[in-house]
Order: structure tokens, then sequence, then C-alpha cells
């Protein structure tokens, strides 16, 4: 459905994107993921027409899409900010595309009406913009980029300006609508956990380029580089030297999966890996802070050297701060980077 080759944008000196390369299949949902100032929104603007590359091709099924002007590339584009029309109701603005699109009055009044069934907005035509709340807002917009029924459909922060318990929801109906319709999604965001549950592929970008893509599961499990696994918020990383199926760090010998190649490199333990044992029996620790996180409880602990690093413990056991404890590396959960 997309393919992007080697596409750079620069601002002065500066490549905001640079050479990147990114394929998008028929019906499948990509999230792009990254900080501020990764690329990320330019990239959108780049295949929506917006901004202009200095270099690089991109094509939509195939055909180069140089010199196809924004009205014309079959795309549907939903910004961050919803972008709605706050003189015009529901109706109108739905059905804006439609019109722009020579759709009949019929037509338009038939697809309005089916499009906010199917965004759980079942006779809001004539309603204000508004006097909608956020979820609502976001839902129009929705329906308004999918009205004109775009072979592609670009997201931009689509839920960044919405409570968490509101986004959380959301991301499961999206996720429902849009292998529903058989839609092809390209999103791009800065929160992972969205990204995580929205998408079929997540690509994590760095300064313009591409630092890994691959599948939810295969981003969380296996990070590319010490910038992706800090990136997605893992935090016990620390240099080792890999011998065999060992790694020397500042926290002591740590396990590393069978076939391990001997070196310098990183390690990452994810916090699940860091098994509390008795202050004799493993690394020794201070506890110096515990968060509650709904099923379970982050600990952080302080060796006596190295860096902190974190634990996840049940709700049942968890010591208190101030205690003394050792921490011990459960194998599985180490991650070499490179």
């Amino acid at each position: 459905m997309l393919r992007l080759e080697g596409v750079t944008v620069r601002f002065g000196e500066r490549a905001v994107l640079d050479a990147v390369d990114l394929d998008v299949a028929d019906h499948e949902t990509v999230c792009v993921l990254g900080p501020s100032g990764s690329g990320k929104s330019t990239l959108l603007r780049v295949v929506a027409g917006l901004q202009p590359a200095a270099a690089g091709r991109v094509l939509l099924g195939g055909r180069d899409q140089s010199g196809v002007p924004p009205h014309r590339r079959g795309v549907g584009l939903m910004f961050q900010d919803h972008q709605l029309f706050p003189q015009r109701d529901v109706v109108g603005n739905v059905a804006f595309g439609l019109r722009v699109r020579g759709a009949g009055r019929a037509e338009s009044e038939r697809r309005v009406a089916e499009l906010l069934d199917l965004v759980g907005l079942p006779g809001a035509q004539k309603r204000a913009v508004g006097a909608l709340s956020g979820g609502e807002q976001q839902r129009v917009a929705l329906a308004r980029a999918l009205a004109p029924q775009p072979r592609l459909l670009m997201l931009d922060e689509p839920l960044g300006q919405l409570d968490r318990g509101l986004r959380e929801r959301l991301v499961v109906e999206l996720r429902g609508l849009f292998g529903r319709l058989g839609t092809t999604v390209l999103a791009v965001t800065h929160d992972q956990g969205e990204a995580f549950a929205l998408a079929d592929r997540v690509v994590v970008m760095r300064d313009g380029r591409i630092a890994q893509a691959g599948t939810p599961l295969e981003v969380w499990r296996r990070p590319a580089s010490e910038f992706v696994a800090r990136f997605l918020g893992f935090d016990n990383v620390v240099p080792a030297t890999v011998t065999g199926e060992r790694a020397e760090t500042v926290w002591g010998v740590l396990p590393v999966p069978e076939g391990t190649e001997p070196g310098e490199c990183a390690v990452l333990v994810r916090p699940a890996g860091v098994r509390l044992v008795g202050a004799a029996d493993g690394l020794p620790c201070e506890v110096v802070a515990r968060t509650f996180r709904g099923d379970h409880v982050v600990v952080r602990l302080r060796p006596a050297d190295g860096p902190e690093l974190e634990a996840t413990c049940p709700l049942g056991g968890a010591p208190g701060v101030g205690d003394r404890v050792g921490a011990a590396f459960v194998v599985d959960e180490v991650v070499v980077l490179p």
C-alpha cells in the first residue's frame, strides 16, 4: 500500500528525516513511535503531500506520488487537535470530505449516519461541535477522516489530548474498528502503550531515522539498542563483557542467553527478571522507593556499586523502603544489546 524509499527532509542543515525506508502493507496498522523531534509527524506530512522531500520517493499502491497534490493522493489525515470546523455541526464536519468529492446529499446522509454509528455516536448529526467532550470530538474527527474511504488513514497523536482511561478504552475500539473495515493505518504517537495496543507493527524513530521496526512483541522482548530499551522505559541497562554464558557487569556476574557473542556490549534486565532474595544470597541492595502499579509493586534498589535498578514484586510480598534485600537475575529476562 505504502512504500517510502530513502525519504529525506531537511530544515536548513538539519535532516528531520534521514533516508527513511518504510513499507506498510494492505490492511496493516503501523504505529511510528519516538520522542519529540524524532521526525514522526514530518513523516506523515510527507506521505500526505503537505511537506516536500529533499530526496527519496513516496509510493502509494506502487505509484510514485511526486507532483501529486494532497487532495488527489486518496489518504486521510487526522491531526492531534482534531481541527474540527467549530461553525459546523457534527454532520457538517463529517460530510465535508464527501461534499468536496461531489457526493450527493442522499449518499452523504447515509454515509454520515453509518460512520457515526460505527464510531459510537449514533444520532449525533445535529449536535454542535463545541458541546462535545474531548472523546466525542475525537470520534467525530475519525468519522470525518474515514468518510471519503481513504486507501490510507494517517493519525497524528490521535488520542494525545484525552485522559488515560478514555485513551485506553478508545484504543481498543479503534483496533477493532480498523479490523472490521480493513483499513490501512499509519499512526504516530509518543505513547508506547498506545502504540503497542493499536499496532500490528511498531516503528521506533530516533533523530529522523528508524531505530527498530517489528511486531510489538518483538520490539518489547528484544530492543535493538540501548536507546530503544530506555525509550520503552527500561532503566536496568549497564555495560558488560560477555564470556560464554555470563556477563561481567558492575552488578556482578549476570547470566546471558545461550549463543550470545562474546565481547563488549550492554545488557538489559527487565524488572520482571530481577528476583528479590535474601541480602546474602544475591547482589546486596537497599530499597529506596516503591510504586504501586495496580496488580504489582515496582521497587527501586540501590546497590553499593553501579546504578540503581528496578524490580517487580507481587502485591503481598513487596519489601518496604529502607529494607535490605538481595537481587538475583533471571536469564530469560536478560537482553544483550548491540
